[in-house]
């Protein structure tokens, strides 16, 4: 695991990183660095069938020609798992990676205290050496101390981004996400910042605004402040996720700028991948919540209300939330975070399952100094209740020690 653990620099499993002060002169980010990890884990089967826009020949040679050269160099990925705030922690990122994700965001984090305590790094930030393509994401409205807290990351991210959208009432009240929409000189002023200091390039998350031409001019200020992509969430500043994302939007803000773009919003499954890449022409489309109740939604997977076939929750009948779970908490003992964070996960991909069985979920929310193997047992307790899945052990030859499998120790926290 990697963890920030001081201010002049952190490990990552056995090589110590140093970090710089903050400087004003300092070289713009080059071509090289990053790349493509996740060996090992399983990419989605539909990756090779989806038509999306390559960069061009003319493009590459425009004068934003290393946004296009970086992305390239990361194999331009697509399925991307979005930042959520106490969501996507090391550990979700991983479980999403190995089913078909293939780059992440870390949730985000505030620049001041990043930037100012050994304490938040430690508890909010970690990473893996098979945790790439990495967006890093902060929230602030200091250039001077969003370049701090950046510095803190560039030598082990793909890109540190630029929290433009957050809108819950926290980001109003200390002035950041998309409530600097209100104030593009500052938003310009922190892209610049970065932009002109880092070796990593930039990257801005952003949502759009009421009318569609002050979107468009947004985008390409930021486009021409330095930043190297931008991710879309369709929907306003005042929008929620239960309305439609104008997928419209995304496309217009794809054809005004010469830069990679992501879109996020209406992401489910993968006919909505597909369908976001084909209408909106962007480089890779994101996913937040619906990944919080479907991990593997990049796998192909279906759950909940979006099953179509298979009695049992996901597509074809070959996984379960309980292998979910499993996985995720195998992850979690591996990378240590914060209970609540588990908890939460847990709630997400079994809430079907609890609200099938209350009484479980009851003795879940009463129980006070949990543990892995109270967790396990959950879901061996939840699957008992269920005889499709029961069923499908028997046939597979799975049985419930499987959550042992590796023999490594249960750990109480």
């Amino acid at each position: 695991m990697t963890s920030t653990n001081s201010l002049s620099g952190f490990k990552l499993h056995n090589t110590t990183y140093r970090l710089r002060r903050p400087s004003t002169v300092s070289p713009p980010y080059h071509d090289g660095g990053g790349g493509g990890g996740g060996d090992g884990l399983r990419k989605s089967k539909f990756s090779a069938a989806f038509n999306c826009n390559y960069p061009t020949e003319d493009q590459y040679s425009r004068p934003n020609q290393r946004a296009w050269a970086h992305w390239i160099k990361l194999k331009q990925p697509k399925l991307i798992v979005a930042p959520m705030y106490d969501g996507s922690e090391l550990p979700f990122r991983m479980l999403c990676r190995k089913y078909g994700a293939e780059a992440a965001y870390t949730p985000m984090l505030h620049s001041r205290s990043f930037a100012e305590s050994n304490k938040f790094r430690s508890r909010e930030f970690s990473t893996c050496q098979e945790d790439r393509p990495l967006f890093v994401q902060f929230c602030g409205n200091d250039p001077d101390i969003l370049l701090e807290a950046a510095y803190r990351v560039e030598s082990i991210c793909d890109y540190v981004d630029i929290n433009l959208g957050c809108p819950q009432r926290i980001a109003r009240t200390g002035n950041y996400g998309a409530f600097l929409m209100d104030d593009l000189p500052l938003v310009k002023s922190l892209v610049e910042k970065l932009a002109s200091n880092l070796t990593v390039p930039v990257s801005c998350k952003i949502r759009i605004f009421p009318a569609l031409q002050d979107t468009i001019s947004y985008a390409k200020l930021l486009e021409d402040s330095g930043c190297s992509l931008i991710a879309v969430h369709g929907r306003t500043r005042e929008g929620r996720t239960r309305e439609r994302a104008n997928w419209d939007a995304i496309k217009s803000v794809k054809n005004a700028v010469k830069i990679p773009v992501l879109a996020n919003g209406n992401i489910r499954h993968m006919d909505d991948v597909q369908n976001c890449l084909t209408t909106t022409g962007v480089e890779g489309v994101m996913s937040a919540e619906a990944l919080l109740d479907n991990p593997a939604l990049f796998g192909g997977f279906r759950s909940g209300e979006w099953v179509t076939d298979g009695e049992d929750g996901f597509e074809d009948g070959k996984l379960d939330r309980g292998d979910l779970v499993i996985e995720y908490l195998k992850l979690c003992e591996k990378y240590p975070v914060r209970w609540n964070i588990i908890i939460s996960h847990v709630y997400g991909m079994l809430r079907k399952w609890f609200e099938t069985h209350p009484d479980i979920r009851a003795d879940f929310n009463i129980k006070r100094n949990l543990s892995f193997e109270y967790l396990y047992s959950v879901v061996d307790r939840l699957r008992a209740r269920d005889p499709l899945v029961l069923y499908q052990q028997s046939t597979l030859g799975l049985d419930g020690g499987r959550r042992n499998d590796g023999g490594g120790n249960i750990k109480n926290r």
